[in-house]
């Protein structure tokens, strides 16, 4: 009997010992790390007090009052957004960075594929080039405004055409200057040009090469632009009052139990956060068709859409179109004489007038398709390519991951000496699916899945436009209608396109240029005493008196 007694008693004397211990228990340590929050130490009781009145964390005995746990509350809630903040800055950090670099590369290839003409061209031609350079300019103002602005401000298929036609209207007139020749002569002339081609197989070539160049340059371009855009807007979605609950339930309430030192465990922080960034999560895999777009069509960049390589040759390959109407001018003086009309003699055109054949010494250089320039923003497209791909395939899986990548590290305990948000514990519930259709049992976080964000759901839809327009840029073609019609993406759209849907991509993307340097001839048409053809060709105005200085620093001879 006093055995019983004495038991009985003992027990008593623990069980008051253990209730009175959270009163007697200091709420020092408690006081130092709330003040390293920027929060008045006067808040944190010196003892444990009763924690009745806690809304969030574990009652009992506490070292928290109401208002240390709502001003907790309002330091987790920015706990919680900041590694997340700083995962999506470093994100949107690398891509505005590469961005820049190739934004920079595209514009530098233009100026200097300007410039390089120009350059060769007054150096080998001088004056009687820069009476007509304006031709010239225009071509090259149109692609720079194509680039930046795409097929609603430039039509690149019609500004080839034009080009061409200009530049054949302009050759014509010169190789047949002993003829007078009325706009509608030239408008027959002008409709004819497919059926003549006047410039060999050059402009077929340069204008798939353009097409297909600038359209990947500048959907990939402007799919680096979106990325930060995205990020930006997704990063910044508000958590939920129940995310901000649980997050101050995870992250302080060891606080009020006076274990300010306790770290979550692992798992109970992956349901916290999946459960908070459900809805972000749901952006994963349009975000990885995206990123598998890019991919792909950096594969064509650095391959049959090189930009660098189709407009680091242009001035040769113009020069080259050129030469080969100089070559033909006789039989497409011909034809369309055959198909418009025998035109009229220029007034004070003689008879029987013959053409004088001198030398020219100018020089066009020879080009290597195997060559890689980096003139252009101090590197190459092959460089930015390499660099940015792997960019690109470490963002993949980007959301969903976002609760592994912040439940690491120094922000958990590891085993099973952690916070389980009711005392140090093993976390026994069971982990939740990524997104969020699977927050519906979520045992930590209240999640509403029929309410998707409408901030998220938004940036959704432009990723699946952008990813649409990436693969239309993929096969050659310019996109600007909305996505959803498969006959628009057949056809390229309204924007420009040269279809490439096969390995035939690959080939037929480099000119062949000759081995040595081509000498061009030139043609001096001599003045008879009366002026002329030099008189008659004045009469025509100052365009003509241009003209006439073009033809006779490019046109051969084919008058015998």
């Amino acid at each position: 009997m006093m055995f019983v007694f004495s038991t009985a008693y003992t027990l008593a004397l623990l069980f008051l010992f253990t209730e009175a211990e959270p009163r007697s228990k200091s709420c020092k340590e408690v006081k130092a790390a709330y003040s390293s929050k920027g929060f008045n130490v006067n808040d944190v009781p010196n003892k444990g007090v009763q924690g009745a009145h806690l809304k969030v964390c574990p009652q009992g005995y506490s070292c928290c009052t109401l208002e240390m746990e709502e001003k907790l509350s309002q330091q987790s809630h920015s706990d919680l957004k900041a590694p997340v903040s700083q995962l999506s800055k470093d994100l949107q950090s690398t891509f505005k960075q590469r961005h820049s670099h190739f934004d920079q590369f595209f514009r530098e290839l233009l100026d200097n594929a300007e410039r390089s003409l120009n350059d060769m061209f007054v150096r080998t031609y001088g004056q009687m080039y820069v009476q007509n350079a304006e031709l010239f300019k225009h071509f090259f103002q149109e692609l720079k405004r194509y680039y930046l602005s795409g097929s609603a401000v430039v039509n690149l298929d019609s500004m080839l055409s034009e080009f061409w036609v200009d530049l054949l209207e302009r050759m014509f007139r010169l190789v047949n200057v002993q003829y007078e020749f009325s706009d509608a002569y030239m408008e027959c002339l002008s409709q004819h040009t497919d059926q003549l081609k006047p410039f060999g197989d050059v402009p077929r070539k340069l204008g798939l090469q353009l097409t297909r160049a600038f359209v990947a340059a500048r959907t990939f371009t402007r799919g680096l632009a979106i990325m930060p855009e995205v990020v930006n807007k997704v990063s910044a979605v508000s958590a939920s009052p129940s995310c901000v609950r649980a997050a101050m339930k995870m992250m302080y309430c060891p606080y009020c139990s006076g274990q300010v030192a306790l770290k979550p465990c692992q798992n109970y922080c992956l349901n916290v956060m999946r459960g908070c960034l459900a809805n972000q999560a749901e952006l994963d895999a349009e975000w990885n068709n995206f990123l598998d777009a890019m991919l792909s069509l950096a594969e064509r960049l650095e391959g049959p859409f090189n930009f660098e390589s189709v407009m680091d040759p242009i001035d040769v390959k113009i020069s080259e179109a050129i030469m080969n109407m100089q070559e033909n001018s006789m039989q497409v003086s011909q034809k369309v004489f055959q198909g418009c009309g025998q035109p009229k003699l220029s007034k004070g055109t003689r008879a029987g007038r013959s053409v004088k054949e001198t030398g020219f010494t100018g020089r066009f250089r020879p080009y290597s398709p195997d060559a890689r320039p980096t003139t252009a923003a101090g590197t190459s497209l092959d460089r930015l390519t390499t660099d940015v791909k792997k960019k690109l395939k470490n963002a993949k899986k980007f959301w969903s991951t976002l609760p592994e990548t912040v439940c690491a590290g120094e922000r958990i305990a590891p085993g099973d000496d952690c916070w389980n948000g009711t005392a140090k514990s093993r976390y026994e519930s069971v982990v939740m699916g990524i997104g969020l259709a699977n927050q519906m049992s979520n045992p930590d976080v209240e999640v509403d899945i029929t309410k998707p964000d409408l901030v998220i759901h938004s940036q959704i839809t432009l990723l699946k436009e952008t990813t649409y327009r990436l693969k239309a840029a993929h096969s050659g073609h310019d996109i600007s209608m909305d996505p959803g019609d498969d006959d628009e993406e057949a056809s390229g759209g309204e924007g420009s396109g040269s279809g490439c849907d096969s390995p035939s991509c690959d080939q037929d993307i480099y000119f062949s240029t000759p081995p040595t340097p081509i000498n061009p001839r030139l043609v001096v048409l001599p003045r008879d005493n009366a002026g002329g053809a030099g008189g008659a060709f004045v009469s025509r105005g100052s365009v003509a008196l241009a003209l006439f200085g073009l033809a006779v620093a490019l046109l051969f001879p084919h008058w015998r």
